[in-house]
């Protein structure tokens, strides 16, 4: 700016009239306080400098209303708030119609099969399902909410395999050399008789002349155990299909090297149900809370809890593992070994559902490329994907019983029936 200009500016500013006196409780306020901190995180609201907008420099404004600055305007707030994730158990009520208790009697025990069951509507199908190893048939609790959404004729029997959730196995002599044997017999045969002897009971219960058409679901051992009964084929054509979830032969083997030290990684008791279902969240093992909270409670049981040390207390009680999975370490191989080709060579439809298509050995990879079976890949879900999700797994599972659903099926009239309705003479 050149001495011209500063000269004429300074003869303006002369002229002017002295500026007004500002009123005193505009004066106050802008006083700073005292009890202003630096961070402005605790103490009164922090006074910054007017802008050169009308609505920060209008000073003439007193009657403008003021926000009371609080010390606790960045306080956590207290009680529970509404975005909180609930761990609370959910009942087998809100998803099961009934609940039963199958007793099957042997000349060495008793098995009594604990089962959740939604009969089916009219001519519905029957989904028949089967848990993984240390599971329960909770398992399937989400997913049969789901089912029920999109097929509301559809049934769902879900039973606990022995050993698991409340079915218990009872020996009838306790001197007998075979009573653990019994009750630790894990082997692949024997928990495929015992779904097979599960249906024919429910068949017996429910009063069923012929069996409903039953889709066959099993995850992890389940899947195991499903594909060996259609293998085997002791339902016969009462079996449309059968869909196998997130095992194959050779993955579920190479995870067995490594099965002991998850085992030894995992907490050993949880001190409530609460706490369980948010381990099996925290830990990704269950993705889907709602699912979480409906199974995992199942997996455990009531343990009265050691005294550490003598001044802690006594009485209080703990939750424990239910099924002793390092005690099946034996039959861990028998599950699995030739999977893969009974699941291949089994009467019906066949569907596998996996979390990635790096679980795909060699010969379904070739079965796959063959057309023998459906496969659905769900690379947002864990080994869980039931569970992880339910609607998308109910959605693919309806959407295959009715790609082989028979009475779906019109078939074009024979050439003699033609005939006969006709002159008896071809139309050309």
């Amino acid at each position: 700016m050149s001495d011209f200009q500063k000269s004429f500016l300074k003869a303006k500013l002369a002229s002017l009239p002295p500026e007004a006196p500002m009123p005193p409780d505009v004066q106050r306020e802008a006083e700073p306080e005292e009890e202003d901190e630096v961070n402005g995180l605790s103490g009164p609201c922090q006074e910054y400098p007017d802008d050169d907008s009308s609505s920060a420099s209008s000073a003439s404004s007193t009657g403008t209303i003021r926000p009371i600055p609080r010390k606790d305007l960045f306080a956590r707030p207290t009680g529970t708030s509404p975005w909180t994730r609930s761990f609370q158990m959910l009942p087998w009520t809100d998803y099961f119609s009934q609940e039963l208790y199958l007793e099957r009697k042997t000349k060495t025990y008793t098995l009594t099969h604990h089962v959740y069951i939604n009969p089916p509507v009219g001519s519905g199908p029957l989904f028949v399902t089967h848990h993984g190893a240390g599971s329960s048939g909770l398992s399937f609790a989400a997913l049969t909410a789901e089912l029920r959404k999109v097929l509301p004729t559809a049934g769902v029997l879900s039973p606990d395999a022995r050993g698991h959730g409340e079915t218990v196995v009872h020996s009838k002599a306790k001197a007998e050399e075979s009573k653990d044997d019994d009750m630790l017999d894990f082997g692949l045969e024997t928990l495929s008789n015992d779904l097979l002897e599960v249906i024919r009971l429910m068949q017996t219960k429910l009063g069923w002349k012929v069996l409903p058409d039953l889709i066959l679901v099993g995850h992890s051992l389940g899947g195991a155990i499903v594909t060996d009964i259609a293998r085997k084929g002791h339902l016969g054509d009462r079996v449309l299909a059968y869909a196998v979830l997130d095992v194959v032969e050779g993955s579920a083997i190479d995870a067995l090297q490594s099965m002991q030290t998850y085992l030894s990684s995992r907490p050993s008791s949880f001190r409530s149900l609460e706490s369980a279902v948010e381990w099996h969240f925290r830990s990704r093992t269950i993705r889907n809370t709602l699912s979480a909270r409906a199974s995992v409670p199942s997996l455990l049981v009531h343990a009265p809890r050691q005294t550490e040390s003598p001044g802690s207390l006594t009485g209080q009680q703990t939750w424990v593992w239910r099924t002793d999975l390092a005690a099946t370490q034996p039959f861990w191989e028998g599950w699995f070994i030739g999977m893969s080709q009974k699941f291949l060579e089994g009467k019906g439809g066949k569907l596998l559902l996996l979390a990635g298509t790096d679980r795909l050995d060699k010969e379904l990879m070739i079965g796959q490329m063959q057309g023998k079976y459906q496969l659905q890949v769900f690379p947002d879900a864990g080994h869980f994907i039931h569970e992880d999700l339910p609607e998308k797994t109910a959605i693919s599972l309806v959407d295959f019983y009715k790609r082989n659903d028979r009475s779906a099926l019109v078939l074009p009239p024979k050439v003699s029936e033609m005939l006969k309705k006709g002159a008896g003479r071809p139309a050309f």
